[in-house]
């Protein structure tokens, strides 16, 4: 960074007003770069949703960093019947909400039912498998029926879309929910929002339940104070001047100077899957010829974008998914991702898209120029790259980047061709069931991708009792929406969580690519 970046990012950090010492001594402000919609783990899938739902919410059970072994939280034990369809709960006694209110086995029924609830227009329903009934035999005891099993419900399970809610609390606010108020029974409470600029989180007096991963099982700092901050360079600066105390939202330019750094501590989460990629709306009419996807898929150098945007820390992607993914489908034919410039312009011509005078395509009067939403922050240098990229072979890429608190309302629209998008998985069914399931639509199953076909493949590996059954079934579904094109995979990114000078060494976690997770990982030295 240039003496000139680095004034005008410590002006920065005076001006946003991150914390200084003068706070109390046990307060600790987390940075990131964007904020989330709301707080309701009903109602939204953004990861800044969910970096906050982890700390202030607790789920029936949790993931250690391995990101494969499951470990006890709300329920300090379970059961399953034989045939996969019952599933027992054995809570945890002492447990209560941060209002104070005693949490029993109703309010875990309770979270269940608002999710399903048709009236919650409850996201990605499927994380809860076909489910029979839920219901509480007694106050500390869950049953969860199925009416078919779901290979993947434990570890679901550890998704932040299962925190058990106050539904008292969240009937009260109605609309509000999420946005005005949220409680929970993890180790932090939610003291307040201000949209755009920072979440202030203080200690849940009492927690002692947090999962065994850790040293701690209860929080060991007061306050958390998670600051937006969407300049990258004012981020750098804050962390190396001891502004702020973590993040993990850090540029990959910086990450040498950041380990390097004596003060600092830098980890890298273990088994983490994070894709980048620019999905299309298959049904649009500039992009509906798959032709004319495989052409822009083979346009773009993912590697050059790499280097550039991630200064090689990450992997370029060839495939959809990480080819180190559970159940990952290693025949599909990586050469339909990557540049090819001369088979890209050779598609369009097929496809009846010829090129102006002004070096733009046009077909029936009308110029290739797909439009791509976003959201504001990492995705514009990459938009900016793949525009390029596009551009020599005649395709005029329009930007649209929105603000976080809109962004994903508008991402739920038919609005655009194209948007660009990054999501954390752990295996291949993860990743599968939550894009390409027809009643996915219109999101998180932005492309519009309703297959009849895809929907009974995802149901058989969702139900499969044998690892090779189910991988059959994720394969065959990987195959179709690889050739279809569906998506321009960018590449598969690593994750740093950076801590600073006051504070132990905090181990990066995977889970949904949050990387202070129960964050009882923040200690000071």
């Amino acid at each position: 960074m240039s003496k000139r970046m680095m004034w005008t990012a410590f002006a920065a950090v005076a001006a946003i007003g991150i914390a200084t010492p003068a706070v109390a001594q046990k307060s600790v402000t987390v940075i990131r770069e964007i904020d989330t919609d709301r707080y309701d783990p009903h109602k939204s899938t953004a990861r800044s949703g969910a970096e906050v739902m982890y700390m202030i919410g607790d789920t029936l059970v949790n993931l250690d960093f391995d990101m494969k072994t499951l470990k006890p939280g709300l329920a300090k034990s379970w059961t399953v019947s034989p045939d996969g369809l019952t599933y027992t709960f054995k809570l945890r006694e002492g447990v209560s909400f941060c209002s104070g209110k005693k949490m029993t086995a109703k309010d875990v029924v309770a979270t269940y039912e608002r999710w399903l609830d048709p009236e919650t227009k409850g996201l990605v329903k499927w994380r809860m498998g076909d489910v029979d009934k839920i219901s509480a035999p007694d106050d500390l005891t869950v049953e969860y029926k199925l009416k078919k099993p779901f290979s993947e419900l434990l570890y679901q399970m550890t998704q932040y879309f299962h925190t058990i809610l106050n539904i008292e609390q969240a009937k009260q606010l109605g609309a509000d929910f999420g946005i005005k108020a949220i409680d929970g029974t993890g180790p932090y409470c939610l003291e307040s929002w201000t949209p755009r600029d920072q979440t202030v989180l203080v200690k849940h007096k009492g927690y002692n339940w947090g999962p065994g991963i850790y040293d701690y099982t209860e929080a060991q700092v007061d306050r958390v104070v998670w600051k937006v901050v969407p300049e990258e360079n004012t981020r750098v600066t804050a962390l190396q001047a001891g502004q702020a105390d973590a993040s993990q939202y850090v540029p990959y330019w910086s990450i040498k100077e950041l380990t390097a750094n004596k003060q600092l501590h830098v980890s890298k989460a273990e088994n983490f899957f994070w894709t980048y990629f620019i999905g299309f709306k298959i049904d649009k009419e500039l992009v509906n010829d798959v032709r004319v996807r495989r052409a822009i898929n083979l346009a773009v150098d993912q590697k050059a974008i790499t280097e550039a945007v991630t200064f090689g820390l990450a992997e370029p992607a060839s495939t959809m998914l990480n080819p180190t993914v559970l159940d990952f489908n290693a025949k599909v034919d990586r050469a339909i991702y990557g540049e090819n410039i001369k088979e890209a312009e050779k598609l369009l011509d097929e496809a009846g898209w010829k090129k102006g005078a002004d070096g733009f395509r046009y077909k029936d009067g009308k110029k290739l120029a797909p439009l791509v939403y976003g959201i504001s922050g990492a995705f514009k240098e990459i938009a900016e790259a793949v525009q390029g990229e596009l551009r020599k072979v005649g395709i005029d890429l329009q930007i649209q980047l929105f603000d976080s608190t809109v962004a994903w309302g508008k991402l739920a629209t038919q609005e655009f061709d194209a948007f660009g998008m990054s999501f954390p998985y752990v295996s291949a069914g993860d990743a599968l069931n939550l894009y390409f399931r027809s009643a996915n639509t219109p999101t998180p199953n932005r492309m519009n991708w309703k297959d009849k076909e895809t929907d009974e493949l995802l149901d058989k590996g969702s139900q499969a009792l044998d690892a090779a059954t189910r991988a059959t079934a994720y394969a065959a579904v990987q195959q179709k929406v690889h050739d279809a094109a569906v998506w321009i995979p960018l590449y598969h990114e690593p994750l740093f969580l950076v801590t600073g000078a006051k504070l132990k060494p905090a181990k990066a976690h995977g889970n949904y690519g949050c990387a202070l997770y129960k964050g009882l990982g923040l200690a000071f030295k």
